[in-house]
Parts: structure tokens; C-alpha cells; sequence
């Protein structure tokens, strides 16, 4: 009977739920599942060392950073089907969210560290290991008390993307029927259609309005130009976002590509306008896309700060709500765990206070010991790791839940600017500064960025019923090993190919944190103008009641990322519409969801692949290149799109009602 009901999420898993009505997972509270096993820690410990050492050496060389969640689900699915496991659900999700603590650290790690290096600074293996370890634990403590109200208080309201494609495939391991039948072939062609892409170049990852010639004389004279990345999985993203939330995204992106792009063009053409190092073309000689990246994402940076602090004083109720718990058990008063349904246990508050205390305590040490060696600028540098890590846990979170995509570089840029301005008031500036503020970046980004990795973990647990102090309690020790390994492999990577020179990696974030980071503390420009109008935008987004933060996402993310979520969202809207047999429209759109969840775990999983191909460097033997630069390629390019776009309304709609 367990086994049945194992099979499928149950039909309210996505959609908000009507008055009264509640959400009973796959694995019922009732039910006493095994979790934490010696299998499953261990898998998931390997699970983290492999992939933190592979995320740190691709994002690093190739400059491709990857998501870790889907393709460990799959492997977790994949070892337990081998191993002749049955009822290994409870299991695979602890194997899951421990080894998905390699992707965050990782990306917390590499955005901003190597940093140092390009700045000519040195990063001993302590210092990494601990500004990954400190962050990774703040992330987990912040977030847990506002677990509740992101995966049940808001069931349906927001789409999880990538929480939603994990889940599938992990329900799919314990099905034998149509439903893994579905995941594996919309996997197989999602994957292969972007393997094809990555590796071989058959067609162009995205498409442009430069592909004709009246496109190409837009972009030149008026700079406007449309861009659509063509990875199935980014078209799967989108569905599972669905129209009104991808319909928001774009509506920023657009007001940024087709509104103040073409603007400061036009009334700026011969004008250099001074916003960071480097910056001396004149604008009127600059392509969209340099006008994008130096003059409107900053826009896009303010809106994504103030929708945070919009959504700060918003959630004031629940953070109060959460530090009355505090001081309510801190206080004496016990409130544990017994009178809790197993799916809603989390660590005691009480726990939680005190290992943040230990956290802090321990980055204070960090900074005294290990970096400045001045308890003032010590004491400060803790403060602001705690204040802005506290502040943008939440925005992290609500980010993940709605597009799936953490805005972390962002809010890292901006917490450095901060930082910046703080540490030379209080007299610290030059290398030390630099040091201090960079190592202050890469703890904070690293909060954030697991702060947002762990909500997907949550909610996947919340679905599939698991108990989330033990989804908590083992978070801490994926966090430990991935820690442990991005320090290894960064230092390894430092001496053997550098981050300087003709042939250094890539490290495209931390390169512009460091172009950043060094005339702040050195004297030079920073671009407050854009980041008040960014600040405004979302100020007036919220006063006509638009949802600030995935508008200001919209302006942050390139348009080729945002358009084809989109596309993807038209596709959830369309076949969910066109029948008046509301049962049917139903089972299409579950239907597509599981084509949708196949494309991203696919392109997930290739996408591994093919980066590592490229740090071989095999694919310079395979890819074509020379046929990938002429026209026809995108005109290919855009035959296959339409064709995958096409399949999958078809598939889709070839769902049945349940009782046919």
C-alpha cells in the first residue's frame, strides 16, 4: 500500500490550495520512512566531493557554472536502481541535499576568491576553507526559521523550478509506469539536443535579430537587439515558471533592452560616462550589450537591493514571529519538537541561535587571526558578514523559488560596494582592505548563494514528505566537505594555470568583483546614480502593486536567458487552455511538467558533460567551428527550436484524462 502511494506527487503538489484543503507528500507523516543511513550519507559525501571539485574546475576554466541538485538526483535515483533498493525515497533526498551542498559552495567560492589573485593578493587555503565553511553554516541557520513559510505557508505560489524538476525525477525512481517512462525520453532528448549544441556546435546556442541583415542594422544605429538562448533546458525552466511569473521576468529585461538601452544611446552617443575601471568607449561607438552590462544592469542591481528591502519590511511579521521563538526558548521556555508532525520538525530555534553565536564567533576569529589582525576593523567586518547575510537570506530564497536562477553575483557586487564604503570610514583601505573586503564577499556570498540552494532542498523534502531536521542537521556536513574540497582545487588551480596572465582560467565573476573592488579602494567611480534609479524603479514597481523582485531579476538577467523562459511559459499556457474538459487540461499540464522536468535534467546532465569535454579540451577536435559562425548555422538553429518547441506542445497534449 506504502509502495502506491510512493508512486505519484499527489495532484495538489503544484497548485495553491483552496480554502481548508492540505497537502499530504508522497511519504506521509505518518509514515517512518529510512533517511539517514550509512548509504546515504556516504553517497552523498562522495556526491559532494566529486561535484564540488567539478563544479570549482569547470567554473573556473571554462567559466560555465552548473547546478548540482538534478544530476546527483539522477545518479542517487540511478545507484539505488543498480543496488536493487526499494523504497529508497526518504534516502535519496538526504543523499541529494548533502551532495547539492557542492554546487553552492562552489559558486559562494569562485565568483569572488580567486579575486585576490587577479588583484595580487594571496589566498592561503584557510582562509578559503573557512570564508566557505563560516558562509555555508550562516546560509543554512538564517534560512531555516522562514522554512515554513517558503514551502508551506506559500504552497502554489511559487513555481520551485529547479526544486520541481529534482522532485520529479526522485519520485521516478520509486515508479515503474509511464511516468519514468516519459522523464527518461524527454531527458534523452533535452539532453541530447543541448549536448549537441554544447559539444559538437551542429547550431548556435542562441539566436539574434542580427541574423538578418535589417537586424544587424537595428542593433549597429538604434542598439535594440533580441536574443533567445536555445537550451531545452532553459525552455523546460519556463514552463515550469509558467506565463505570469516568465510574462514579469521579461517585462524587466524589456524595459531595459528596448526602453533605456536604445535611451542612453540616443541622447549619449558621444559621451563617456565614467562608471567603473575600464570604461572609455563612447557610448554612441558601444554595441547593446556593452551598454547593457556598463549602464543598465547596474539599474537592474539597485531594483534587485530594494525589492530585497522591500521584501524585508514585508516579512517583518514572520521575522518577528521567529526572533519571539528565540528569546522565548533562549528565555527558558521549551519548545521542542513533540507535538510536531514528523514533516514539519526542524532544529530547535534554540540549536539555531547557538550555532549562529558559534558562527560568528568563530568569523570574528577569522578576521582577527586570520586576515586583519585588528579587533575594530575585526569586529566590523563580522558585523557586516551577519547583517547583510541576515537581510538577503530571504531575497535569496524568494529568487530560487520564483525563477529558479540565485541573483547572487548581484547582491555580492553590491555587498562589496557596501563593504567598500564601510571598512575606508573606519580607516581601512589598500590591500587590506582589499583582502578583508573580498574575504567578507566570499562569506557572504556564500550564505546566499546556500541560502538559496537549500530552499530547493526544503522544498523538495516538503513535497516528498522527508523530515527537515535531518535535511538540516546533514546540510552541515556537505557544507564541511565542499568547503573542504573548493579549497584544494582552487589552490591546485592558482599554481597550475593561474588567474593572471595569457593563459589563466577563466573566473569571469571574480574578475569583475576585483574591477570593482579595487578604485573604491583605491579612489575611482561607482555608479550610485544607476543603482537610485534601480532603487526607485522597484519602489514605484511595488506602489502599482507589480512584484518588484522578479521585474528587477528580469533587469539583471540577459535577455537571452529571459526570453525563452518565456517562450517556455507560453507553452504551460497553451496546452493547458485549449480544451473545455478541465480534467484534460489538467493532465496536459502535468504531462508537460514531467517533459519539462526531462529537458532540465537532460540539459543538466549534458551540460556536465560537455564542460568537461571543453576542459579537455576534446571538443576543439569535434566542434564546428568554422560551420558554426556562418548564417546557415542559425538558420538551423532556428529550424531545430521550433522543432523542440513543437514536440513538446505535441507530447504534451497527447496526455489522457485519469479515468481513460
Amino acid at each position: 500500500m506504502e509502495q502506491k502511494k510512493m508512486n505519484k506527487l499527489p495532484d495538489n503538489a503544484y497548485r495553491v490550495l483552496a480554502p481548508g484543503e492540505d497537502y499530504h507528500p508522497v511519504m506521509p507523516a505518518s509514515h517512518k520512512p529510512v533517511e539517514v543511513s550509512l548509504y546515504s550519507v556516504g553517497m552523498g559525501i562522495l556526491m559532494a566531493v566529486i561535484f564540488s571539485a567539478a563544479a570549482a574546475y569547470l567554473g573556473l576554466k571554462v567559466g560555465q557554472v552548473f547546478e548540482a541538485a538534478i544530476p546527483i538526483a539522477i545518479i542517487a535515483v540511478g545507484v539505488g536502481s543498480l543496488t536493487g533498493k526499494k523504497n529508497a525515497l526518504g534516502q535519496n533526498v538526504i543523499i541529494q541535499s548533502i551532495g547539492a551542498s557542492s554546487g553552492v559552495v562552489v559558486a559562494g567560492a569562485i565568483f569572488t576568491l580567486p579575486a585576490l589573485y587577479i588583484l595580487g593578493l594571496e589566498a592561503r587555503f584557510y582562509q578559503i576553507f573557512l570564508s566557505s565553511l563560516i558562509g555555508g553554516f550562516l546560509g543554512i541557520l538564517l534560512l531555516i526559521p522562514f522554512r515554513k513559510y517558503f514551502v508551506k505557508d506559500m504552497h502554489g505560489k511559487y513555481p520551485f523550478p529547479e526544486a520541481t524538476a529534482t522532485t520529479e525525477v526522485l519520485v521516478s525512481g520509486e515508479s515503474s509506469g509511464n511516468q519514468t517512462k516519459l522523464l527518461a525520453v524527454s531527458g534523452l532528448i533535452g539532453g541530447l539536443y543541448d549536448f549537441i549544441v554544447g559539444t559538437f556546435g551542429w547550431w548556435r546556442e542562441e539566436i539574434s535579430s542580427r541574423f538578418i541583415g535589417l537586424g544587424q542594422t537595428i542593433a549597429d544605429q538604434y542598439k535594440v537587439v533580441v536574443k533567445l538562448n536555445t537550451s531545452a533546458a532553459v525552455l523546460g525552466l519556463g514552463y515550469i515558471i509558467g506565463l505570469e511569473y516568465a510574462a514579469l521576468i521579461c517585462a524587466g529585461s524589456f524595459v531595459v533592452w528596448f526602453v533605456l538601452t536604445p535611451l542612453i544611446s540616443y541622447f549619449a552617443p558621444g559621451m563617456t560616462i565614467p562608471v567603473g575601471e575600464g570604461v572609455t568607449t563612447l557610448i554612441g561607438n558601444m554595441s547593446p550589450e556593452e551598454i547593457f552590462n556598463h549602464y543598465a544592469r547596474p539599474i537592474g542591481i539597485g531594483g534587485i537591493a530594494m525589492a530585497g528591502i522591500i521584501g524585508i519590511v514585508r516579512s517583518s511579521n514572520i521575522i518577528g514571529k521567529a526572533l519571539k521563538l528565540a528569546v522565548s526558548e533562549l528565555g527558558g521556555k521549551k519548545t521542542d519538537n513533540i507535538d510536531v508532525e514528523r514533516t514539519q520538525q526542524d532544529l530547535t530555534m534554540r540549536t539555531i541561535m547557538s550555532t549562529v553565536l558559534a558562527s560568528l564567533i568563530a568569523a570574528l576569529f577569522f578576521f582577527q587571526f586570520g586576515v586583519l589582525h585588528n579587533w575594530s576593523f575585526a569586529l566590523v567586518s563580522t558585523l557586516i558578514v551577519f547583517v547583510i547575510s541576515f537581510l538577503f537570506t530571504t531575497v535569496a530564497a524568494n529568487a530560487i523559488a520564483i525563477v529558479g536562477s540565485n541573483p547572487v553575483s548581484g547582491m555580492t557586487l553590491m555587498t562589496l560596494i557596501l563593504t567598500s564604503l564601510i571598512l575606508v570610514n573606519v580607516g581601512l583601505s589598500g590591500e587590506s582592505g582589499m583582502m578583508a573586503a573580498m574575504l567578507i564577499g566570499g562569506v557572504v556570498c556564500t550564505a546566499l548563494s546556500m541560502a538559496g540552494g537549500f530552499i530547493t532542498d526544503l522544498k523538495i523534502g516538503y513535497w516528498l514528505g522527508t523530515t527537515p531536521k535531518k535535511q538540516e542537521k546533514w546540510k552541515f556536513l556537505g557544507t564541511l566537505v565542499s568547503a573542504a574540497t573548493v579549497a584544494g582545487v582552487m589552490i591546485i588551480l592558482n599554481k597550475t594555470y593561474g588567474f593572471v596572465g595569457e593563459n589563466a582560467l577563466v573566473a569571469p565573476q571574480a574578475n569583475a568583483m576585483a574591477a570593482v573592488i579595487k578604485p573604491l579602494m583605491e579612489g575611482g567611480s561607482t555608479p550610485w546614480m544607476l543603482y537610485f534609479v534601480g532603487a526607485v524603479f522597484a519602489l514605484i514597481l511595488t506602489l502599482i502593486k507589480v512584484p518588484a523582485l522578479a521585474f528587477a531579476l528580469g533587469m539583471f538577467i540577459p535577455l537571452q536567458l529571459n526570453l525563452p523562459l518565456l517562450v517556455g511559459g507560453l507553452i504551460s499556457h497553451f496546452i493547458s487552455t485549449r480544451s473545455k474538459d478541465a480534467q484534460l487540461n489538467k493532465a496536459r499540464k502535468e504531462r508537460g511538467t514531467l517533459i519539462a522536468s526531462g529537458f532540465i535534467a537532460g540539459g543538466a546532465l549534458m551540460g556536465v558533460v560537455s564542460a568537461i569535454l571543453k576542459y579537455l579540451e576534446a571538443d576543439k577536435f569535434v566542434y564546428a567551428t568554422v560551420w558554426n559562425k556562418k548564417s546557415s548555422a542559425e538558420l538551423l538553429t532556428v529550424i531545430v527550436y521550433i522543432a523542440i518547441v513543437i514536440y513538446f506542445i505535441w507530447d504534451s497534449k497527447r496526455a489522457k484524462k485519469e479515468n481513460q
